[in-house]
């Protein structure tokens, strides 16, 4: 199972995010959950992701604003789950712990931690970062196009909208690595979901 666990960077300096998040990643058009998102202390959130690709999706969120630590954590929980975050338990909640902690001191503000040990869980996070870190050098127009694609327009429309040319774009296209990134993004899911069968076949061996 994977689950995030998120903190407000700051957060007595600047004001609650929480509300807004947790309305943004619960409505039916985010991220699939298995369990809502929901505030578990002051200014923490957490949430368990459905798969790989869903839990890369919030991690890419949340990284973006620059206003969270977020950390990953791979491993069983108990089941069935509960009806809610705060009810639930089990080694992934306690590695997604020890992941946030972990990315407080960490220049992408993220961690992955699996609940066995082993590479799994470095590998992804070691590749996940190195996106971070292009995603965070990534200027303002560079996301503008990022944001039209995502909404399903072509390059071409996209540079309508921004009233730019088409060579235009592609060549902030080719700036902001936006082709590097989408290409990235399904076997970095499957890097996630890795982590846990890794984990799940240690479970069963020393179970």
């Amino acid at each position: 199972m994977i689950i995030i666990t998120a903190d407000q960077i700051d957060s007595r300096s600047t004001p609650d995010a929480v509300g807004a998040v947790l309305a943004e990643l619960n409505d039916r058009d985010s991220p699939g959950l298995l369990l809502p998102a929901d505030r578990t202390a002051g200014d923490e959130i957490q949430m368990v992701a459905a798969s790989g690709a869903d839990a890369l999706a919030i991690i890419l969120r949340l990284t973006r604003s620059r206003q969270w630590s977020v950390g990953c954590g791979v491993g069983a929980v108990r089941e069935p789950l509960a009806a809610s975050v705060r009810e639930s338990s089990g080694d992934a909640f306690i590695a997604a712990r020890a992941a946030v902690d972990l990315a407080k001191k960490r220049p992408t503000r993220f961690s992955l931690q699996a609940a066995s040990p082993g590479p799994a869980g470095g590998d992804a996070e070691a590749v996940i970062d190195l996106l971070l870190a292009i995603r965070d050098r990534r200027s303002a127009e560079g996301w503008e196009l990022h944001d039209l694609l995502e909404a399903g327009l072509t390059q071409a429309e996209a540079a309508a909208q921004l009233g730019i040319t088409p060579q235009a774009a592609s060549k902030r296209k080719k700036a902001a690595e936006l082709r590097g990134e989408q290409a990235a993004l399904a076997p970095l899911a499957r890097l996630i979901d890795g982590v846990g069968r890794v984990d799940n076949r240690r479970g069963q061996v020393g179970s």
